[in-house]
């Protein structure tokens, strides 16, 4: 739960600040801390697929063909079921949530906790973190989330106010029920020795969400989330 907790911290402190300051960071300053955070989730992720790869040429061999089968596998499940479709529909859901607080201050409350709630909970590393800290305590991804929470919290209350700091609750509520969840199936996973080749997979997902921040190239990540089903699988029949 430790990142979760940091997430809870990062979301609140953005809200704070922003309450206080109203001021938002010149766009020379949101490009270098947007670089920076591209960099620590690539950092993040890599690391995270690197810590679970073990043996000899032979088997890391073996474990990355499981990982890039897994995601393969993994976005066609996920084309076929519209995953990324979905997310993007609640992307516009929140950005119309948005343009009406905009437009009409009188629902502001209302908008602003279910904008911000939608945003911070959809966000890639919301579940792909929660996931790796309930299996094996990798809180990486969400620390770096904590941070780009923080950030956008920040900037939310200058339209929405301090009901946007209120989503902290339903984040909380998401990611530790996941966390809790994974941290349940953790013990059996380890037993069969399964916890690794997810994390593997989990880093490289963790790795393209870099590449969204850097805008580098547009990946549909949402697309790819059964690839943390097909890891395990694909490592119980490959033995």
């Amino acid at each position: 739960m430790i990142g979760t907790i940091l997430n809870a911290a990062g979301i609140a402190a953005g809200g704070i600040a922003g309450l206080v300051w109203r001021r938002q960071p010149s766009a020379s300053t949101q490009l270098a801390l947007k670089n920076l955070l591209g960099f620590l989730t690539a950092f993040a992720g890599l690391r995270l697929t690197w810590i679970n790869l073990s043996g000899g040429l032979l088997p890391v061999l073996k474990q990355l063909a499981i990982a890039m089968l897994a995601m393969i596998l993994g976005r066609i499940v996920g084309r076929l079921l519209h995953l990324q479709k979905g997310m993007n529909w609640l992307g516009r859901y929140a950005k119309d949530r948005f343009s009406r607080a905009s437009s009409a201050p009188g629902s502001r409350f209302s908008d602003g906790l279910v904008t911000c709630t939608v945003l911070l909970c959809a966000a890639p590393l919301a579940l792909l973190g929660s996931i790796q800290d309930g299996l094996g305590g990798h809180w990486g991804a969400l620390g770096v989330k904590a941070v780009i929470d923080g950030l956008a919290i920040m900037a939310f209350v200058g339209t929405f106010g301090w009901s946007a700091v209120l989503a902290v609750v339903p984040v909380v509520a998401f990611q530790g029920t996941v966390t809790l969840a994974a941290g349940i199936a953790a013990p059996s996973l380890h037993e069969l020795g399964l916890v690794p080749s997810i994390h593997a997979v989990g880093g490289l997902l963790v790795f393209t969400v870099a590449l969204l921040v850097l805008e580098l190239r547009r990946i549909e990540w949402a697309d790819y989330l059964p690839s943390l089903l097909f890891a395990p699988l694909l490592t119980w029949l490959w033995r």
